[in-house]
């Protein structure tokens, strides 16, 4: 049995009866005391011996409160228990996180849960912690063991934590995570009430709410600042985009990747034949071997407007990413490329020539504007307006490995692309390029919307399993894994950091 102690962040009203629930089991387990952070301390309780130490604060993940919690604990193991969660780790689990930090030395250990749900308890499986889950919302559960020892050899490097309202816990874990990664246990350790209720295509938004700035501020700096002490912060100028030497039949294409889109397809198709330009354009129609009529919907819009080319690829193997690569590396290609998906709109008539101008302006390798979400009907929905406000030009690149995405729609300079191809995936190859082109070239930002972006049930993301949403953080985690190590190798070799 290793000793340890408990800390119990939490954010609604003091957990004593959890806790009362909860002592009995944790003695067994080795713990010796509690530190209980949050709104209002509860009363002293005792448990055979286990003293419980009340910080009271309603800032229970900033800075200061983990700094003052982490000091009460004089255990060689902290247990970490979000207080909200509900959680009944009982000795054995505890045990177990204990035991691994003991045998491995890691900095931070955690496990799977079993996950009240409607039919009953589920699993909940995590995924494991690369160097490239700098993102605040990594699911280690509610749930987890610290090894104090990495907390103080953390402190002594990189000094106390940063003084910040909520980013105090992701600043810890991110200190940690540069002395030695966490490890996960593929085991069920412990029971928890369901955590969060909304759909996957809900929840992916949250960073981009304006109700959340001012906290994304502070997580944006204190990410940054890991970035900085693992070597891989970018600063200094850009490197110019090269001119091209290459000849186009047209200024502008709007490319649409397909596969089953029959309710939405020529919609999309006919936004991008509507727009207004002071240039010639085209649509490519990537169309990846539909079965349910889009394919005849193509054949008649493209019969009827010879700006329309219909594309279908002879292989079978490919995804969004590498239908991209087809339709780019096409004779029929323009100079820019303009992403618009088969179940999306323009915003107006005006989308093309907005994109393409600030492309010019740059000039760019590649431009991003700024979308609304809207239902099937076209109406507005919650959060409206995705303007990507925190990207800025000094460390939009850096903060790119924090977030989720870059936004919509995408445009680039077709000759950095055919020489920068697209991953062949149909989740992430947006956020693969955008990541491997602002390393090396500056990404222009248009903050008024230019694109609606449906929400409906046919989205890939709209309510996903947790084994899809696990497959897609863990996919996301390791293009950043990638980046990173790019980054650092760069920076290492002494090269620009552009």
């Amino acid at each position: 049995m290793i000793p340890s102690a408990v800390v119990v962040p939490y954010t609604g009203r003091p957990p004593v009866e959890w806790l009362k629930a909860s002592l009995a089991g944790w003695s067994q387990g080795g713990v010796r005391n509690v530190v209980l952070l949050g709104p209002a301390g509860a009363p002293r309780l005792t448990q055979d011996d286990i003293p419980v130490v009340p910080i009271a604060t309603g800032l229970p993940f900033s800075g200061e409160a983990w700094q003052d919690a982490l000091a009460r604990v004089n255990k060689p193991i902290a247990i970490v228990i979000n207080g909200d969660s509900g959680a009944m780790v009982d000795a054995d689990g505890i045990g177990r996180l204990a035991r691994t930090i003991a045998d491995t030395g890691a900095s931070l250990v955690y496990g799977h849960y079993l996950e009240a749900e409607a039919q009953g308890a589920g699993e909940h499986a995590t995924i494991d912690y690369q160097l490239g889950s700098l993102r605040e919302g990594f699911d280690f559960g509610p749930a987890l063991a610290v090894n104090m020892a990495t907390v103080r050899q953390a402190e002594q490097r990189y000094g106390p934590l940063a003084e910040t309202s909520v980013a105090g816990w992701c600043d810890l874990r991110l200190r940690l995570s540069a002395v030695s990664l966490p490890i996960r246990i593929p085991e069920v350790l412990y029971s928890c009430r369901q955590l969060e209720h909304r759909p996957t295509g809900q929840q992916q938004f949250d960073y981009v709410d304006p109700r959340n700035r001012q906290a994304q501020i502070e997580l944006e700096k204190t990410a940054t600042d890991h970035l900085e002490r693992i070597g891989a912060r970018l600063t200094g100028e850009f490197e110019p985009v090269p001119r091209g030497r290459q000849t186009f039949p047209v200024e502008a294409s709007v490319i649409i990747p397909v596969r089953n889109r029959a309710k939405t397809i020529a919609d999309a198709v006919r936004s991008g034949l509507d727009q207004k330009t002071t240039f010639p354009h085209n649509v490519i129609v990537v169309d990846n071997h539909s079965t349910d009529g889009t394919t005849d919907i193509l054949r008649g819009l493209a019969a009827g407007d010879a700006r329309v080319v219909h594309l279908v690829p002879d292989a079978t193997d490919l995804q969004i990413g590498g239908c991209w690569n087809l339709a780019v590396r096409s004779p029929q290609c323009g100079r820019i490329a303009a992403q618009l998906d088969s179940d999306d709109l323009y915003a107006g008539p005006a989308t093309l020539q907005t994109v393409v101008d600030k492309m010019n302006e740059g000039p760019y390798a590649m431009v991003v504007g700024s979308y609304r979400l809207v239902n099937f009907s076209l109406e507005e929905i919650p959060p409206g307006l995705i303007d990507h406000r925190e990207w800025t030009r000094d460390n939009g690149r850096n903060n790119l490995l924090r977030v989720n995405g870059l936004g919509a729609p995408r445009v680039f300079d077709t000759s950095i692309l055919r020489a920068n191809p697209l991953p062949n995936v149909s989740y992430g190859e947006d956020y693969a390029i955008g990541l491997r082109l602002s390393r090396q070239y500056e990404i222009g930002r248009i903050f008024e919307p230019v694109y609606l972006c449906r929400r409906w049930e046919g989205n890939t993301d709209a309510n996903l399993a947790p084994a899809g949403k696990n497959r897609n953080d863990m996919y996301k985690d390791r293009l950043r894994t990638l980046e990173i190590l790019a980054r650092q190798r760069m920076l290492a070799g002494g090269e620009r950091n552009s």
